[in-house]
């Protein structure tokens, strides 16, 4: 089920038309009062929700599912006809997960539904995924899109402890500590030549992994 928030009638009847015939059940609702109803009887896949509402607005409606653990991990698309980078920014800092700017397309719509679908889908224990990077543990597969990576161990050991700590920031001397151990004789130049081969080998999805200059690395959420 996805839930479209939108109070303009055209909109939101486009949007649960065009989610229906593209296989999805959706509902929509104009106000924001009647969205909290119908969360209490049901609770969707994902939510389109726009900023501008009447009574409460979109990013005050974020803020509450966020700060809720029953709802904190319901994907949201923010749609705004605000042209600002303001609402876009705040909007995924508080935890959208996707924005979308009117007037927006009914397809490029679905396509985004499909993606943040795809991307917050639950794993399995034994599958690591950020973006199109997808870790096969069983298997001590890696793969992009589908297609497999072959990386050396190293590289290998180095993206999983990233994919398995998303957004958190490791000093160059703590992945040579915790991927070649206390006893590795050697320059913290070496953990950067293997990001870089790393980044290389993953084509356009090593831009998942990310510099903070004068600390290290970190893996950044996928997009």
């Amino acid at each position: 089920m996805i839930y479209c928030v939108e109070d303009d009638n055209g909109i939101r009847e486009l949007v649960i038309y065009t989610l229906t015939a593209s296989g999805f059940e959706a509902r929509g609702f104009a106000k924001p009062e009647d969205f909290w109803a119908g969360m209490k009887t049901e609770k969707p896949e994902l939510i389109l929700l726009d900023i501008m509402l009447p009574g409460e607005d979109g990013i005050s409606i974020l803020k509450k599912l966020r700060s809720h653990l029953q709802t904190a991990s319901i994907p949201v698309i923010m749609a705004t006809a605000k042209g600002t980078e303001y609402d876009k920014v705040i909007g995924l800092d508080l935890g959208a997960d996707d924005y979308l700017a009117k007037p927006f397309g009914m397809m490029e719509m679905v396509s985004r539904v499909k993606a943040v679908l795809r991307r917050t889908a639950p794993k399995s224990e034994d599958t690591l995924s950020v973006g199109e990077i997808e870790i096969d543990k069983l298997r001590h597969r890696v793969s992009v899109n589908g297609n497999e990576v072959i990386l050396t161990l190293k590289e290998y050991d180095l993206l999983m402890l990233l994919m398995e700590n998303v957004g958190i920031v490791y000093t160059r001397d703590k992945l040579l500590e915790r991927i070649w151990g206390l006893d590795f004789v050697g320059e913290t130049r070496t953990v950067d030549v293997h990001i870089g081969t790393l980044r290389t080998k993953l084509g356009e999805a090593g831009s998942y992994i990310e510099t903070v200059r004068g600390v290290g690395y970190r893996m950044g959420v996928g997009k």
